[in-house]
């Protein structure tokens, strides 16, 4: 039986050794695959295949990552961007964004982080294509045309910032995320490298989403039950409590 393809993905890399093992693990993760070696190669295969997806290495030997970027929006060609940098710099990850680019990851990168971020930028770019403005978590809803969030029917106040953190976590639902991708995506790399930050604003956001109360149908006051996780050592994450282990 012929398994489902989930989305088209073009990757784009000179390194041969690389590019094939992006190959194999997206073709293993249900994902139709075309390749490119060069940046030049790389807007033919894309004009010609038009992807769900582009997996882009910045460093390539005739034209960067950033000018393929340029070139295929400026011909309407609007498939996300994920960018692959050999160069944890600021400035990559600032000019990326600026071009069109949705996300990167720095090699060296493990394959299961490279799926698990292409799965939450199909996630958030069909949600968008859909037009459903509603992102939700068990009883936890965001509302992004008008940025209300409700937990349990109830509305929650939440700054800005705590906003984008918030959608950030509901955007990778189950998935484990770093201080340092935090502050990468919420603080849109301008922030002084304190990570405590990310500490400070996770403590707000449980004290707001996951301190609501309600009374339950015997008059009983109650506290919902709590969404966000501390995975120590490692980082933050959201998920409903049914398929939290001993919730």
């Amino acid at each position: 039986m012929s398994k489902s393809i989930e989305a088209s993905i073009v990757v784009v890399d000179d390194e041969p050794s690389i590019r094939d093992l992006l190959v194999a693990s997206l073709h293993f993760s249900g994902f139709e695959v075309a390749t490119a070696a060069s940046g030049s190669e790389a807007i033919e295969v894309i004009e010609k295949t038009d992807p769900d997806l582009i997996v882009l290495d910045v460093m390539l030997p005739d034209i960067d990552g950033f000018t393929v970027t340029r070139r295929i929006r400026q011909e309407g060609i609007d498939a996300p961007v994920l960018f692959l940098t050999a160069r944890d710099d600021t400035q990559d990850k600032v000019m990326g964004l600026t071009v069109g680019g949705d996300d990167y990851v720095t090699k060296p990168f493990s394959l299961e982080e490279v799926v698990a971020r292409i799965r939450a930028i199909l996630r958030r770019t069909r949600e968008q294509v859909e037009d459903d403005p509603i992102i939700r978590v068990a009883d936890l809803e965001i509302n992004e045309d008008s940025h209300d969030v409700t937990r349990h029917g109830q509305v929650v106040e939440l700054s800005p910032t705590e906003y984008k953190l918030l959608r950030y976590l509901m955007d990778n639902e189950g998935r484990v995320l770093s201080k340092a991708q935090i502050l990468d995506h919420v603080w849109q790399y301008d922030w002084g490298g304190d990570a405590a930050i990310v500490e400070s604003y996770i403590s707000y956001l449980r004290k707001k989403v996951d301190g609501v109360m309600y009374t339950d149908e015997d008059g009983t006051e109650r506290k919902v039950d709590p969404l966000i996780q501390t995975k120590r050592g490692i980082g933050y994450m959201i998920r409903s409590p049914k398929s939290a282990p001993g919730a």
